[in-house]
């Protein structure tokens, strides 16, 4: 299980295990939260072509979907 801290998300770099459209490496760039500092939307951006996608930060956890960095 890769270990994720809400408050250092934003700019994080990220591999995806299993690549769509040749999207393999994003990076968080945006994290909201909400009044008790808990995360209520993640955005991720795809290195190659700037596409972004909303996420649950908690899915970065699942190594069989995640890696932390780019590999």
């Amino acid at each position: 299980m890769n270990r994720v801290n809400p408050k250092v998300l934003l700019h994080s770099k990220w591999t995806k295990m299993i690549v769509e459209n040749r999207e393999k490496h994003f990076v968080i760039t945006q994290v909201e939260f909400d009044e008790q500092k808990n995360v209520i939307e993640c955005l991720i951006t795809a290195v190659i072509n700037n596409n972004e996608y909303l996420i649950n930060w908690r899915d970065l956890k699942q190594p069989t979907l995640w890696r932390f960095g780019w590999q």
